[in-house]
């Protein structure tokens, strides 16, 4: 066919061809590639051995996870607990720019995320993407309720299918909350036959709070389903009717949240305690994702990222743990809620064969807000002033770069506590943990604890000496740079746009400089 040609066609298909490669993203082929979010429910990075040289327990999965991509070892959640992580995943903005100033959704909490805000789902399918979401949902959706009883003979409306998704299977809080039912992108799976709870003194690992449970829904079983259900659309969207579509899925697991709930052959397994164990079932699961990939031919052309929402919650037994030389926030202060590094740094693994190079790890800082920017690079979609608001392209961290272009972060804990960190200085505007871990804020008030904390994670990552008074200059730095980001409703280059409630950081008796 080139034969018959003539030179002035040639010329033009060329042409095309390499202005198609400089178009691309940084390189990369015009194709764009398959897209799996995994994100583990109170995970430590202390927990995975890929980013903790001393934890203990066995994730040999996604070490060959690790071993096959690109470990971060400075990932952050933009929040210490559930809800408003999930909200910056997917929006890739600051949570507390929204209505949610402090703590978490319930399992019966209305819609959070308008549908007219951008999210990964929005973006994804305005790529060309079939757009999926499968488990733990968190961000509210409306039940249909006469009063405060659900109607679960009704629709769900305003789920995960007005944020961009075009399908969904789900459950709406954390695995404690009621209501235990499925939702299948709208439609409830099957009506609640009973009440069934858990208290504590019953289990200390698998408690689970009582109310309504559907009669296909069964809590060892949560975890297992959705790799399932996973591992089934991968199928299905590689098979010959579906391939030509790139697809994106969203894989929000309930786990190692409580209830802690693993099953055999993982009961005992670690030799440590029910959460390790959990661990081990999850790993084990991710090992059958990967595997999944690889027999419906698409792994080639997959890029996965697996992370946590915050670090790990106490409910794991640290205690315990530490008996068997197990540290799942890995040495740094703090686990799920403060405002400390335990809190909100995280796991954060990318794997994509033949594009990034394998077993790097890097000391970029990255957020999971900087997934939004890095999947708008990846499918060559240009920045908009809505979406992505506080998010970096980790693109070039991906392709062996130091830096993405983030040198600052904020933090945010469950009491609504900010941390503003530029390079290795981290400002928490708190006198306490702003979460669960000693001293609690009200607590560090009455002790009269300064009401800032200033620390060079450099020379002291477990943030154990308080800089603030012997530094007056680089506090106020950190402070106006926060102040700087706040007004500005966004903290990467852009026009201002406004925050949608007006927002309050300053401790009691702190101002400006």
């Amino acid at each position: 066919m080139l034969k018959l040609m003539s030179d002035r066609s040639l010329v033009t298909a060329c042409s095309i061809l390499v202005l198609a490669a400089v178009l691309s993203p940084r390189g990369f082929t015009a194709e764009h590639p398959n897209v799996i979010v995994v994100m583990a429910d109170d995970l430590g990075i202390g927990d995975l051995q890929p980013t903790s040289a001393t934890c203990q327990i066995q994730t040999p999965h996604l070490q060959k996870m690790a071993d096959e991509g690109l470990t971060f070892l400075d990932a952050h959640t933009p929040s210490a607990v559930c809800t408003p992580t999930r909200y910056g995943l997917l929006t890739g903005r600051y949570n507390w720019r929204s209505r949610l100033a402090r703590g978490v959704l319930s399992g019966t909490s209305e819609h959070l995320i308008p549908a007219d805000r951008p999210t990964l789902g929005h973006l994804m399918r305005k790529a060309g993407y079939h757009t999926a979401m499968l488990g733990k949902w968190h961000l509210g959706w409306d039940w249909a309720k006469s009063g405060k009883k659900i109607d679960f003979t009704q629709p769900v409306l305003n789920g995960p299918d007005i944020n961009g998704f075009d399908q969904y299977f789900a459950h709406c809080g954390s695995l404690d909350m009621p209501p235990y039912v499925w939702v299948d992108t709208g439609s409830i799976t099957a009506q609640p036959d009973r009440e069934e709870g858990v208290t504590k003194q019953q289990d200390r690992y698998g408690w689970y709070r009582k109310g309504p449970i559907g009669s296909d829904f069964q809590i060892p079983r949560v975890l297992p389903l959705l790799f399932e259900k996973a591992i089934a659309h991968v199928h299905e969207r590689s098979s010959a009717e579906t391939s030509e579509q790139p697809f994106f899925l969203y894989l929000a697991l309930p786990a190692p949240h409580t209830p802690i709930a693993p099953i055999p052959p993982f009961i005992g397994a670690s030799g440590m305690n029910p959460y390790a164990d959990f661990v081990m079932q999850m790993d084990n699961h991710m090992g059958q994702l990967f595997a999944a990939l690889k027999a419906a031919g698409v792994d080639e052309n997959t890029l996965v990222i697996f992370t946590s929402d915050n670090g790990c919650s106490p409910e794991a037994n640290f205690p315990l743990l530490k008996e068997h030389g197990h540290d799942p926030s890995a040495g740094y202060r703090g686990h799920k809620a403060d405002i400390f590094e335990g809190g909100h740094r995280v796991p954060f693994l990318a794997r994509w064969p033949g594009k990034i190079e394998s077993g790097r790890s890097t000391s970029a800082l990255a957020c999971l807000t900087d997934v939004y920017s890095t999947l708008e690079e990846i499918t060559g979609q240009p920045r908009q002033k809505l979406g992505g608001e506080d998010g970096f392209s980790l693109l070039p961290v991906f392709q062996g770069e130091a830096k993405s272009g983030r040198d600052a972060l904020v933090s945010h804990s469950i009491g609504g506590s900010f941390a503003i960190r530029k390079g290795q200085w981290k400002l928490c505007l708190s006198a306490g943990s702003g979460g669960w871990s000693a001293p609690r804020e009200a607590d560090a008030r009455k002790q009269g604890l300064p009401s800032l904390q200033l620390f060079d994670l450099v020379a002291d990552p477990a943030e154990t000496k308080n800089l603030a008074a012997s530094s007056p200059e680089r506090v106020s730095e950190l402070l106006q740079l926060l102040n700087d980001y706040v007004q500005s409703g966004r903290s990467t280059p852009g026009p201002s746009i406004n925050n949608d409630r007006e927002i309050s950081f300053l401790p009691q008796g702190v101002e400006l400089p």
